[in-house]
């Protein structure tokens, strides 16, 4: 077993793609063909399951994939320990919510590009129920979340910000006028929500569950993008991280209504887990994101 195997191996299992992680590597494609057969001869599995044109990690190969990960990393850090960089280079896996990869992330990582082209970004799509799982196997460095306050020990909160959420619905909507809205006034219309893993989900749904109150009517939907146009067209009330409607806001497309129920306490954060070693390429990132995230923050 060789450490370029193991490399490759993970590549394609980011990638879903031989072809391109041949592309990504420098190799020809029979070349990661062919060292993927390599390592599941001397491990006697399968690791991907190839139908047709379609790659997919095998049961074995998710396991295999976590030791990798930490075989990779531990020589990465083994080589950092004894070796100076002046300029940080290396390869950095970040999960976010999708709520802050278009709207906070993208700045951080158009500066990161721009001083340390040397530093290569994975940038993982991940809902709320993911990051702890994700960054307690270590399949990624850190973690961008949007949730409530994090208090477990198992992991470092490098940076906290709060976030407002807002409850939204399109400008004739007959509750877009009310001075005061409360959760019994919501429920009698269509609320359009994530779907049930969702933090801002479970949040709303807590707060009308504790005030003895049921919706009329939920639409389930996965895209923040489809949850918006749907409250634009007027089917019903949204609750979304306010950062994420700003253009819709400041064209009338929504309204934010004057929310006087229990108070949704949202922060986006950084999150580490406890015994992360701080490459320095990580280190550089989460300096970069303590300086940009807050200036961002204060010009809202």
């Amino acid at each position: 077993m060789e450490f370029r195997q193991l490399n490759t191996f993970i590549t394609v299992a980011d990638l879903n793609s031989f072809t391109r992680a041949a592309y990504i590597l420098g190799y020809t494609q029979p070349t990661v063909t062919s060292q993927i057969r390599l390592l599941e001869s001397e491990l006697g599995v399968r690791l991907f399951e190839r139908i047709r044109k379609n790659i997919s990690l095998t049961h074995e190969g998710e396991k295999f994939l976590v030791y990798s990960r930490q075989i990779i990393n531990m020589c990465e850090e083994a080589k950092n320990t004894v070796k100076h960089q002046s300029v940080p280079k290396g390869v950095l896996t970040i999960g976010a919510f999708e709520s802050l990869c278009t709207t906070r992330i993208q700045g951080i990582l158009k500066e990161l590009y721009s001083e340390y082209p040397g530093i290569e970004i994975i940038l993982k799509t991940i809902k709320s129920t993911e990051y702890k799982k994700l960054l307690l196997d270590n399949q990624i460095d850190v973690a961008f979340c949007l949730d409530r306050m994090i208090t477990s020990s198992d992991f470092i909160v490098e940076l906290a910000i709060s976030e407002p959420l807002a409850l939204l619905v399109e400008p004739n909507h007959p509750l877009a006028k009310s001075l005061r809205v409360y959760p019994q006034n919501i429920v009698d219309y269509t609320l359009i929500l994530a779907e049930k893993d969702c933090s801002y989900r479970k949040t709303i749904m807590t707060i009308l569950s504790d005030c003895g109150l049921t919706p009329k009517s939920i639409m389930e939907i996965g895209s923040i993008q489809a949850i918006k146009q749907l409250a634009i067209s007027g089917l019903g009330i949204i609750l979304l991280p306010k950062i994420t409607v700003e253009e819709e806001l400041s064209k009338r497309q929504l309204v934010e209504l004057n929310w006087c129920g229990p108070s949704f306490d949202f922060f986006t954060q950084v999150i580490c887990h406890k015994d992360k070693w701080m490459s320095p390429s990580l280190l550089t990132l989460l300096n970069m994101t303590k300086l940009i995230l807050p200036m961002q923050h204060c010009q809202k």
